[in-house]
C-alpha cells in the first residue's frame, strides 16, 4: 500500500510553482476524479483535473494561498488551506488520494464559508474561460473542458 506522505512532496513543489500543466501531467493520473466545491458533478479523466488544478493554481496565485495542517493515512491526504480572495478570507481542504504508483487519483476540495465558494466560482470561472480562449498549445491544457464547467 501507498503512502501519502510520500507523495506529497511532488504536489507542493507543483503547487507551489505555480500548478502548470506540464508539470501537474507527472503526477495525475488518467483515471483521477476531481471534486469541486462549485460543479455538482465530478470531474473525471486526467485532462479536466489539469485544466480544473491550472485554473486554481491561476486563481489562487497571489492570494497568501497556505497549507496550515496535513494529515496522512495510507494512500490518503488531508491538506488545510487558508488564503484571501478579494477580502475574504476562506478555509479549505484538499483531500488527496495517491495510487500505488505515487499518482493522484482522486481529488477532492472542500472550502468555506459560503461567500468564499462564491468568490471561487467567479474567479475559477473566468480563469477556466481564459484558459479556453488561449491559443491551442501541444499540451493537455488546451484540452476541452466539457459539459459540467463551471
Amino acid at each position: 500500500m501507498t503512502n501519502a506522505s510520500h507523495h506529497l512532496a511532488a504536489w507542493h513543489s507543483i503547487a507551489e510553482d505555480g500548478s502548470s500543466p506540464a508539470a501537474l501531467a507527472t503526477i495525475i493520473a488518467d483515471e483521477c476524479v476531481f471534486h469541486s466545491p462549485v460543479v455538482h458533478t465530478p470531474q473525471a479523466g486526467k485532462a479536466k483535473v489539469i485544466a480544473y488544478l491550472s485554473a486554481a493554481g491561476q486563481t489562487f496565485a497571489n492570494t497568501g494561498f497556505e497549507y496550515v495542517r496535513e494529515v496522512t493515512d495510507g494512500p490518503h491526504a488531508i491538506l488545510e488551506f487558508t488564503s484571501n480572495l478579494d477580502g475574504i478570507q476562506l478555509n479549505g481542504i484538499d483531500m488527496i488520494t495517491f495510487s500505488d504508483q505515487g499518482k493522484i487519483i482522486d481529488f477532492k476540495v472542500m472550502v468555506r464559508p459560503l461567500k468564499a465558494v462564491n468568490k471561487i466560482w467567479e474567479m475559477m470561472g473566468a480563469q477556466l474561460e481564459r484558459d479556453k480562449k488561449q491559443p491551442a498549445k501541444p499540451s493537455i491544457k488546451s484540452s476541452k473542458i466539457e459539459d459540467d464547467t463551471l
